[in-house]
Parts: structure tokens; sequence; C-alpha cells
């Protein structure tokens, strides 16, 4: 008798054998060293007939280990988010690990659900790229000895490893580059801040490099929503409307850069002409719209593989003091810094 429909199961295989479940699961634990020569073989037997092949989540259950890290990213469609599960993925998988992805597409009520429902499936740790509104759960995580990585966003009152771009080394090389290049008008656009640490940080060092400029240079600061795109439109016709010299923006993401290339196409201008353009973000569109599009490379993969490595150390027992693991940018000159 052979089983030509579903997967076999341990109870299949108990009865093909005539023994219970219970020496299906010795047999397939210890192989025949608690159970007869002649038991045994049945069992044997029957796993080759049916072709029953156990489940490896319920093998590794079993040892105390499910090898599966969960992975928490805000949202799957931004570059980035993409670019560090591939780096983070790529890690774990060289350390025997498996990751479980839960996206919250940017709805921060989401973070709860999202941690615990991988927690209901016996992650043994946390990357985690989240809103930072709800560190509930993660602290809780943390409090059950689950090891927590944070990328790009910090969470309040939790004192775990972080890794992320330098988001002023960032700033600071996009408004000097602006600069170098005679623009002096400069406006950041963001998406909505709320509690996004890195969002946040990014406004603080844009308006530090501001002040640090003294009057030579003017800056304001917009946060751009999807549903708003007027909004954006009127801020860069303010910005070219009342500048002194060549005005520019920087974009704080590639979410944003794309909004602003859309705005920019909405006004009838050209990049590096009339508007210059810095995104921190490298995506691989950048080069081919318009002239190019000038960016801050974050050196995504590697964020991803970091994350990667301090969990696998936290996993293997470390317990060394958190880590603030900050990666600098990579300027990528293109024509919309150049005007003409």
């Amino acid at each position: 008798m052979s089983k030509t429909q579903g997967r076999s199961t341990i109870a299949d295989v108990a009865r093909q054998a005539g023994v219970s479940k219970a020496t299906v699961s010795r047999f397939l634990n210890h192989r025949d060293t608690l159970l007869s020569p002649e038991i045994a073989g049945k069992v044997e037997a029957a796993v080759k007939q049916l072709g029953y092949v156990p489940s490896p989540m319920a093998q590794a259950l079993k040892r105390g280990r499910s090898r599966l890290i969960g992975l928490v990213v805000a949202d799957i469609t931004n570059p980035y988010s993409v670019a560090v599960l591939r780096g983070a993925e790529q890690a774990c998988r060289e350390a025997g690990y498996l990751v479980m992805l839960f996206n919250l597409g940017n709805e921060s009520e989401r973070e709860s659900a999202g941690i615990r429902a991988l927690t209901s499936y016996k992650v043994e740790g946390f990357i985690l790229n989240t809103m930072g509104r709800d560190a509930g759960a993660v602290l809780e995580t943390a409090r059950q000895g689950k090891p927590v990585v944070l990328v790009d966003r910090l969470h309040d009152g939790l004192d775990v490893d972080f890794v992320s771009l330098d988001n002023r080394q960032a700033i600071s090389l996009s408004g000097g580059h602006l600069l170098d290049a005679g623009y002096r008008d400069l406006l950041l656009v963001t998406e909505p801040l709320g509690t996004v640490s890195s969002r946040i940080e990014r406004a603080r060092a844009f308006k530090a490099f501001v002040a640090e400029q003294g009057s030579t240079v003017s800056g304001h600061s917009v946060e751009s929503r999807a549903e708003a795109p007027e909004l954006l439109d009127q801020a860069l016709q303010s910005l070219r409307k009342g500048a002194q010299a060549r005005p520019a923006v920087i974009t704080s993401n590639a979410v944003v850069t794309l909004r602003v290339v859309e705005a920019v196409a909405r006004l009838g201008w050209r990049l590096g002409r009339d508007v210059g353009l810095v995104g921190i973000d490298d995506t691989p569109w950048a080069p081919y719209v318009g002239p190019g599009i000038t960016t801050v490379s974050q050196p995504t993969g590697e964020l991803g593989r970091l994350a990667a490595q301090c969990l696998m150390q936290r996993l293997a027992g470390s317990t060394i003091a958190a880590r603030k693991i900050l990666l600098p940018g990579t300027l990528m000159s293109r024509g919309s810094t150049q005007p003409s």
C-alpha cells in the first residue's frame, strides 16, 4: 500500500508498520538504538514505502531550535528594505538559518501583530526595521531572552545592537556636494517624521548643516505625503521663487526622490537646470531618470549582513554591551546636480 495523495504522516507510517506513533518517533530520532531489529525494520520499510519525509520544523522544535530568524520591515516596496533583506537573508543562510519576513506596509499599528506572529513560529531572534511607534512587543520579546537587532530605526528604551547609515555624514555629504556645485538655497524633503528615528536624525542633521554655513546658505524642510502631491509642488515653487541663487533639493529616501521627480515633471522643469537634486538611497533607475539622479548610496547589503552577524553572535551567547554601528554613504554624482 502506498500513499498517492497528500503528504504521508507519522500516523500513516505507524499504521503501515503496525506500531504506535511513539515507536515511529523513536525510530526517526534514534534510529534502531531503542527498538528491536525486527520493529526497526518494519518502520524503516514503511517509511520507504510511503515516501515519508519528517517535517524539518517539527524536528527542529523537538531539539529546541527552529533555526528561524524573524525579519520585520516597514515597507517592502522601499528599495532600501529589499536590499537590506537580501544582505540579511544571505548572511543568515550562510550561518544555517532561514528568514521569515513580515511586511508592515508602513502601518505602525501592525508592529505588535507582526512580532507576535513571528514569535508564534518560534523564531530564535529578530532583525527589525519598523516604524518605532510600538515598542511594547519588542520589549517583551527582549525580556523573553530573544535577541533583537535594529536596522535604521531605533526604539526608545531598547538597549540592543543597532546598525544604520551614518545619517549626519549622509546629509553633510549631500549638502557639501550641492554647495560645491553652486547651489545655495536648499530644501530637504522627507516622509512624515512621526517617531521614525532615521527621518528625525536626517532632518536634524540638515538643520545643523545649514546653520553651520551661516548666512550664505538658506535651508527649509517639508514633509511629503503621497496623498497630497500638490503640497510638494507648492514647496518646490516657493523654493525656486525665493531662491537668491541656484535652488536644490535633498530627499531623505528613494520613495521621496521619486515623488520629487514626478513633481518636477508636473512643473515642466528640468533637473540640474531648474533645480538640483540629491537623493539619499541609490536605486537601479537613478542613472536613467532625466540627466541621471545624484544620490548617496547606502551600503544596504552590508547593513543587512552586519545585522545578521550581530544576531548570530547574540545567539551564540555573546553578552558584550549593545553596539551602535554606523556606516558611511557614498556619493554617486550625476546630471541632476550639474547645472547646464
